[in-house]
């Protein structure tokens, strides 16, 4: 055990790996590349290391306009962060199915299609919210695999990214990764920690994330392999909203608190229910098996000693109590 603990400590982490790699250096199409939140910073990620990387101006649900960008630029390798996620959360796309359905489904299936015909490298940037804790799978007991079936559809937009899944494993040339509950290293609105830490009661359940500054740089490696197939694409292990939101006040804001409540209690303000759940990483680790990928209980801390560094380096550390600030009641029972 220890030598095997030895030898993985040995391997170089995933942005370490991405600094030594020769990454093919492209045209990458990048849809959502434009205001795509992990789009730009994918394409970010990509021009850093020399690779030609072209945000996309083509929308999805434009399958014409989607032909004809993808036959002027003639990309090697196309990454499709683009999608409707709903603002300010899921819930929204419960109101405007047909217009998640034009994008999350018709369009995405278009892309890779319009891709398959050309024999073009397709990664579809997905999700693996389309599961639940059950009798099966319970939580600190074995995750789901990428052969699992999907069993959760609480949600609209869990529901379409499953059937979206299913049928693209008829395509030979998809790479599928699911994300879970991105994290970064700010506090962008669309991190999941900012947006628990507006809320005034949390959910404490363990689950499979990821995050951006780890699994990002291994995107970037699984494509230049060529890498197909579904991929659970989150770091390894399973974390709880109360442990993320400790390191929150222990390295970014002491006067943080929160309370908590049950799943039940959190559905029944929502409109749509929310997924929990642990993904098996094996396949992931076994594809990049000469890289380190940190658990996200490591990640994790790693995310908040960097987020306090980037405020301090913006001049906005410690940030605003969004809670306080706004006159939100401070529950008894709050941590």
């Amino acid at each position: 055990m220890a030598a095997a603990a030895s030898a993985d400590a040995a391997k170089p982490s995933p942005i370490e790996a991405l600094a030594v790699a020769d990454l093919h250096k492209g045209p990458y199409l990048v849809f959502g590349g434009k205001t795509g939140w992990i789009g730009q910073k994918m394409v970010t990620l990509l021009k850093e290391r020399g690779c030609e990387a072209i945000a996309a101006s083509s929308r999805l649900e434009n399958r014409s306009d989607v032909e004809a960008e993808i036959d002027s630029v003639k990309p090697k390798f196309v990454l499709n962060c683009a999608g409707v996620t709903g603002r300010p959360n899921v819930d929204w796309c419960e109101d405007h199915k047909a217009e998640t359905i034009r994008v999350n489904v018709i369009g995405t299936m278009s892309l890779i299609d319009l891709c398959e015909t050309r024999g073009i490298h397709v990664t579809n940037f997905a999700t693996g919210c389309i599961y639940k804790y059950d009798d099966e799978h319970t939580i600190g007991g074995k995750g789901f695999t990428e052969e699992d079936k999907p069993n959760f559809t609480g949600s609209f937009y869990s529901l379409t990214k499953g059937m979206v899944e299913t049928m693209c494993r008829a395509y030979k040339h998809v790479l599928t990764l699911r994300f879970r509950m991105p994290i970064s290293d700010d506090l962008n609105h669309r991190n999941f920690v900012t947006k628990i830490t507006k809320y005034a009661r949390v959910v404490d359940i363990p689950n499979s994330m990821t995050t951006l500054f780890d699994m990002l740089p291994v995107a970037a490696l699984m494509i230049h392999k060529g890498l197909t197939g579904v991929f659970n694409f989150t770091n390894p292990g399973a974390v709880s909203h109360n442990e993320i939101l400790t390191h929150y006040r222990t390295h970014v804001d002491p006067t943080f608190w929160w309370a908590n409540f049950t799943e039940e209690q959190c559905n029944a303000i929502l409109k749509a229910e929310r997924s929990n759940n642990t993904l098996d990483t094996t396949k992931l680790e076994t594809a990049l098996a000469d890289v380190r990928i940190p658990p996200i209980k490591e990640a994790v801390e790693g995310v908040f000693i960097r987020m306090a560094e980037n405020l301090k380096a913006e001049g906005a550390f410690p940030p605003v109590n969004f809670k306080d600030s706004e006159g939100i009641p401070k529950p008894a029972d709050a941590k």
